[in-house]
């Protein structure tokens, strides 16, 4: 299985996980078969507010799952039509969440769960 963890810098799996889907400047794609890490640039990361491609922003990677703190509507709707779950992360590193993953211990995040707008409207910020 892969799994993509959007991150502000690149250190494998000692990257903390970032809050948001469309601005992380990575990703981080871990194969947990092989425990192997790919980092990807995000290839979005300009797009506008609510106009997020997140195939794009992963370089065209297939990934199983996303692990993320906060993301769109919009970016949630687009992978979920790839067959990507996406779950809520905790606070920490991508080896502190892929732990917590393993063990059942992330949420999937639902429609209710998105971020509406940048700033005060989204509660991982």
């Amino acid at each position: 299985m892969k799994i993509a963890f959007p991150t502000e810098k690149f250190d494998e799996q000692e990257s903390p996980v970032y809050n948001h889907f469309g601005s992380a400047n990575f990703f981080v794609i871990v194969d947990t078969e092989t425990g192997a890490c790919e980092k990807v640039l995000n290839q979005d990361l300009n797009h506008q507010h609510g106009k997020c491609q997140p195939v794009m922003a992963l370089g065209g990677r297939i990934v199983d799952a996303v692990v993320v703190g906060g993301i769109g509507g919009s970016a949630l709707g687009k992978l979920k039509v790839k067959g990507v779950t996406v779950y809520r992360a905790v606070e920490g590193t991508v080896r502190e969440n892929l732990g917590k993953f393993k063990n059942g211990e992330l949420k999937e995040f639902m429609p209710v769960d998105v971020c509406s707008g940048h700033g005060d409207a989204c509660d991982h910020h």
